[in-house]
């Protein structure tokens, strides 16, 4: 099987599909994505998550923040299973979708553990990370100021986050208050989508 033009083992393959079956299920009593978005799951969803993994395949320890429906979270976590390393920290507050989420880490062998706390309560819980991912969850200077306590304890962390047709006003709105190097990543499932990879990461004030 191909996912983005990569091709991933059969084993992985089986857990994309067992996530994709509990998905649906799940999907039928809580509001995991736009409902009108369910029936492109594989592209807009899972090969949109896997984008993610596929920019940066490394086996380290990530945390995604507000993971909802498993998006890029859990997707992320059967990716790394793959390799055999890394794990995923899932942050999700709302206690059915991170009910759902243990489920799918469980059923699919995923590399990850949830998280069922606020963002802001998080880096209590999970004291270090490498890799920050989210989607759909906040504007960038947002999702900045949830980073800033990993930032302290690594300055070498690094961001991944899904944005839409207007990321060109977030980096604005954020550039006044945050440095930082970036890598837009044109996504290869939504035309007007793109992938913001930050590092080297300052806040100014």
């Amino acid at each position: 099987m191909e996912l983005n033009g990569v091709r991933v083992s059969r084993e992985t393959q089986e857990r994309l599909q067992h996530f994709a079956q509990l998905f649906q299920k799940w999907a039928k009593t809580i509001n995991l994505v736009a409902p009108s978005t369910i029936d492109d799951l594989w592209r807009r969803h899972i090969a949109d998550s896997a984008q993610i993994f596929q920019i940066h395949p490394r086996t380290d320890h990530w945390v995604d923040l507000g993971s909802g429906g498993g998006f890029p979270g859990v997707i992320t976590a059967i990716l790394l299973a793959e390799h055999g390393a890394g794990h995923v920290d899932l942050v999700e507050s709302n206690q059915k979708k991170a009910a759902f989420l243990r489920v799918c880490l469980r059923e699919c062998g995923a590399r990850g553990t949830v998280h069922a706390v606020r963002i802001e309560e998080a880096p209590a819980a999970i004291q270090h990370c490498d890799i920050i991912s989210a989607r759909a969850l906040a504007e960038l200077e947002g999702l900045l100021d949830y980073s800033a306590p990993w930032l302290e304890r690594n300055e070498n962390l690094i961001l991944l986050l899904h944005k839409g047709r207007d990321y060109e006003r977030e980096l604005e709105k954020a550039r006044g208050r945050w440095e930082f190097d970036l890598v837009k990543h044109q996504s290869v499932v939504e035309r007007d989508s793109v992938i913001l990879e930050l590092s080297r990461l300052r806040r100014l004030i």
